[in-house]
């Protein structure tokens, strides 16, 4: 089949978030060949009717969406699933709907609140004098990706409005303030199977040699700038004591809560924090988690026993049949 790898273009001068997803491609793309396909690449940006052309040009059988916003931006996410969806394209991945509420994080958790799944208290930009002064609370981007906007500094006491008056210069009303859950975080990568979905194994984040006083975060550092202290000592593992064993069900019933509550497809990623009492809270929902060969979605895919082009494989044929 002619199948093509839908990419965002780059801005100008990307930064390593930005880049990533050409690391993704690759992975992909060599999958998708091993599979059979033509593979072609296809970069679009906000001008939805060149995309359409470049598309329809080049007469895919399915496209393998992996747009990840403009400029660097991941506000307008959903517009290449939309795009597609108009032009009655299968393509991987969550719908427009899924892309659309998950990239609010906001609006996922008010999702997540009315299916009675757990998840930290939050106030908008706006009800920020709202928040308990006896509290410690994480400010964050209300619309960014992979941990933009996001560094020690965004873990707050509630009486310190430094922060947030930063968030307001940077942001504008566009960020949210959260409880911060100051305990163990996991990140669960899901994908759909010919049963409805599997769970891969789980992985938690070990933040090595963090001083008593450093936020536990897996903020922007830690997960792009390669000589930060936070980068080199926050490391995944993927094995657990038998005691973790009944946390680790909770967990499994929480995503596939979130699964089904979010109408998600395809795959995705769940990230998790567990309090002092075994409590899961669902952090946020990534319905187009990095994929790439040192991402934690392909880490989990090999703990699992399974072989990336077999998850690719089983990620097309869910496309085709929607």
């Amino acid at each position: 089949m002619k199948a093509i790898i839908l990419i965002n273009k780059l801005s100008e001068n990307p930064l390593p978030d930005e880049l990533d997803v050409l690391e993704q491609v690759k992975v992909v793309e060599q999958s998708l060949i091993e599979l059979g396909h033509k593979v072609e690449r296809v970069f679009m940006d906000i001008d939805l009717k060149q995309a359409e052309k470049d598309i329809l040009s080049a007469k895919p059988d399915f496209v393998f969406n992996l747009y990840e916003g403009t400029k660097g931006k991941t506000d307008m996410l959903y517009l290449a699933a939309g795009l597609l969806q108009n032009l009655k394209i299968p393509y991987t991945g969550c719908g427009v709907d899924s892309i659309f509420i998950t990239a609010d994080k906001a609006l996922t958790k008010k999702i997540l609140k009315l299916n009675n799944i757990p998840t930290a208290d939050w106030y908008l930009a706006k009800d920020y004098k709202k928040i308990s002064h006896s509290k410690k609370y994480i400010v964050k981007p209300l619309m960014e990706d992979a941990s933009v906007g996001i560094t020690e500094k965004s873990v707050i006491n509630g009486d310190d409005l430094d922060v947030i008056d930063d968030y307001f210069k940077q942001f504008g009303n566009n960020f949210f303030i959260e409880e911060y859950i100051d305990g163990r975080e996991f990140n669960i990568s899901v994908v759909v199977n010919e049963n409805g979905h599997q769970i891969l194994t789980p992985a938690e984040i070990i933040f090595s040699h963090f001083p008593e006083n450093k936020p536990k975060i897996l903020g922007y550092e830690a997960k792009w700038v390669e000589n930060s202290f936070e980068y080199k000592n926050t490391n995944r593992t993927f094995d657990f004591p038998s005691t973790d064993t009944n946390l680790l069900e909770k967990i499994d019933e929480i995503v596939s809560e979130c699964w089904n509550a979010l109408n998600l497809r395809g795959y995705a990623r769940v990230d998790i924090r567990v309090d002092e009492n075994n409590q899961p809270f669902v952090l946020e929902i990534n319905a187009n988690p990095c994929i790439s060969a040192d991402s934690g979605f392909y880490a989990a895919v090999v703990k699992s026993g399974l072989s990336f082009t077999q998850i690719i494989e089983q990620i097309v044929a869910d496309a085709l049949r929607n």
